[in-house]
């Protein structure tokens, strides 16, 4: 197996990894047990990897993370919307 296709089957992987938690939390809506630092600091990190591939025009690089962080975007915007909503309701 050459370097480009192995970093694109890791890429497929990892990236693929977050599609269930994704459609987890947009089908019940509950982010309970997920931690709203974590995937801010992931989020921004993969944010990174996204300008690094882009920088070195890398395509591997560059698909595994826009897909990435549209998925991990997606679980960080309804966690974060959670945590905000249990703020408003706990000074109500």
């Amino acid at each position: 197996m050459n370097a480009e296709l192995f970093g694109s089957v890791a890429a497929v992987l990892t990236t693929t990894s977050f599609l269930p938690q994704a459609v987890q939390v947009l089908r019940t809506r509950n982010t309970a047990g997920i931690s709203l630092t974590m995937y801010a600091m992931f989020v921004a990190g993969v944010a990174m990897w996204l300008a690094y591939g882009l920088m070195i025009g890398a395509m591997p690089v560059i698909l595994a993370n826009l897909v990435t962080f549209a998925l991990a975007a997606v679980i960080l915007t309804f966690k974060a919307l959670h945590v905000l909503s249990d703020r408003h309701v706990l000074r109500s």
